[in-house]
């Protein structure tokens, strides 16, 4: 949304392991209505990024803030206010699925019609509802996907962060998936995504970052990013330039 203040807003976001750094000096602000996408190569940071948006890590330098919100120090009102999907997520063995939607429904404060109400269409959507009486422990990654995203969007957040969202899903599910993706920014809710797939990522996002060594090499729009090259350039080529290697065989 043009104008709008920004809901998500990292200043100088950095985190160092000893001599190592993950993340360098990360500059970015992403508005309501958006669809932000974090692309990168392995190992580039947006994984790293993702852990000190929702507090699960402390930065080194900078801050991040949702609603004004910093990640780090208010994660108890980030957590109210984001639906966080992991790339790996875990949960507990032996807890049946609808168990665990119970669970995490009760510590958003919702009660069972409303967790019901809410869980209910999105189980049908990404076809779970059959898993929900197997323990988690039987679930493929894929299903424990779906269960993690369902869980992410019970409390109907203002902000999506999802990391590496279609890793281990099927085509049917990954097109549910983006539908909800687009249904959350045309309502006005902020999806903060990374992802490897270039190709995906140039049919949803409305903008992009790409994060190469720690370091945001470039973002914003397809247009702009185009920009930056002299000819109308896939959001691959534009990746492979701004990384350094122009060609994706060279990445091999």
């Amino acid at each position: 949304m043009a104008g709008a203040s920004p809901l998500v807003d990292i200043r100088g976001l950095s985190k160092r392991y000893g001599d190592f750094d993950a993340v360098v000096d990360l500059h970015l602000q992403v508005s309501p209505g958006e669809l932000f996408a974090l692309l990168g190569p392995n190992g580039a940071g947006k994984t790293t990024t993702i852990l000190m948006m929702m507090g699960i890590l402390q930065p080194t330098a900078g801050a991040a803030t949702v609603d004004g919100f910093d990640c780090f120090r208010d994660r108890v009102e980030v957590k109210r206010r984001v639906g966080y999907l992991p790339d790996e997520p875990v949960f507990y063995d032996y807890l049946r699925g609808r168990e665990i939607l119970l669970f995490v429904g009760e510590m958003h404060g919702l009660d069972r019609e409303s967790i019901e109400s809410r869980g209910g269409p999105l189980c049908e959507r990404l076809d779970m509802m059959d898993a929900l009486e197997e323990y988690a422990v039987n679930y493929s990654r894929g299903m424990k996907k779906k269960l993690a995203l369902i869980c992410a969007l019970l409390h109907d957040p203002m902000v999506l962060i999802l990391d590496e969202p279609t890793n281990g899903l099927d085509p049917y599910a990954t097109r549910a998936l983006h539908d909800l993706m687009r249904e959350k920014i045309a309502d006005g809710r902020t999806v903060f995504f990374s992802t490897h797939l270039l190709d995906q990522a140039e049919r949803l996002c409305t903008r992009a970052g790409i994060i190469a060594k720690g370091r945001l090499a470039a973002a914003g729009t397809l247009s702009e990013l185009r920009s930056n090259l002299s000819h109308d350039s896939s959001l691959e080529e534009i990746f492979f330039s701004v990384t350094g290697d122009a060609s994706p065989a060279n990445s091999q």
